[in-house]
Parts: C-alpha cells; structure tokens; sequence
C-alpha cells in the first residue's frame, strides 16, 4: 500500500532496516528532516519536546524498499501514553495530534496493533 509522502524522500537501498524520518518546521518557511531508527525513542522524543513544530513522520525499510506515513499512528500513541499516564496533551504537541488523530484508521486500536513488532514493549 503506497501512500502520499514527499516526493523528495528517496529511500536508499540497504540492509534491512525500518527507518523513521521527522519533518520538523524549525521556521514559517524551513522544515528539517531528522533521521531516526527507533519509533518507541522517537516517540518519547516527541514527548519530552525535542522537536521544534512536527509536521509529519515517514518510515521507511531499506530493503523491502517501502514508504508509509505514520503520522497519524505515532500522533494516536502520542495522546494513549498521555491518557495512560494521567497526563494533559503537552501544548508543543497539541497541533501535530489534533492535525493527525481525525485521519488514523488505528484510533480505536493504537499504534501497538496496527504496526505490530515496531516498538517493543515497555
């Protein structure tokens, strides 16, 4: 299943890897692409506020050479960890879930079921 992503993301060819790439807009008219490995590290990052504006989060395998924006699993999982947690929304966060969660086919399940072995379980 293809999906809309950049078209200015290419996927390398590799060992096989599953790769995450943030979009991150550092201004009004610059965005920056951050390369991570792991979703779960990724997704505390997003928590602990370590990226600027997130706009959206592509993954991606080296050599089964496929793309799939994930945005709306990781803004999903984003707000259960809160929820888990008795936590609030962080406010550096609200956009990125509130612009994702509408779209998720997984809200009712979670990021855990819909991309099963991807983050290991805490």
């Amino acid at each position: 299943m293809r999906e809309a992503v950049p078209s200015s993301i290419d996927v390398p060819y590799g060992a096989d890897q599953t790769l995450l790439v943030v979009i991150d807009r550092i201004s009004s008219t610059r965005e920056i692409r951050i390369e991570r490995a792991d979703l779960d590290q990724t997704i505390g990052e997003f928590i602990a506020g370590c990226f600027s504006d997130p706009v959206r989060v592509i993954s991606f395998n080296t050599l089964e050479h496929w793309i799939k924006d994930i945005s709306a699993e990781v803004a999903v999982e984003i707000q259960s960890r809160c929820d888990i947690e008795g936590n609030d929304l962080p406010d550096h966060l609200r956009d990125f879930v509130e612009s994702h969660v509408c779209a998720s086919p997984c809200a009712s399940t979670g990021l855990h079921a819909t991309l099963p072995g991807r983050i290991a379980e805490r």
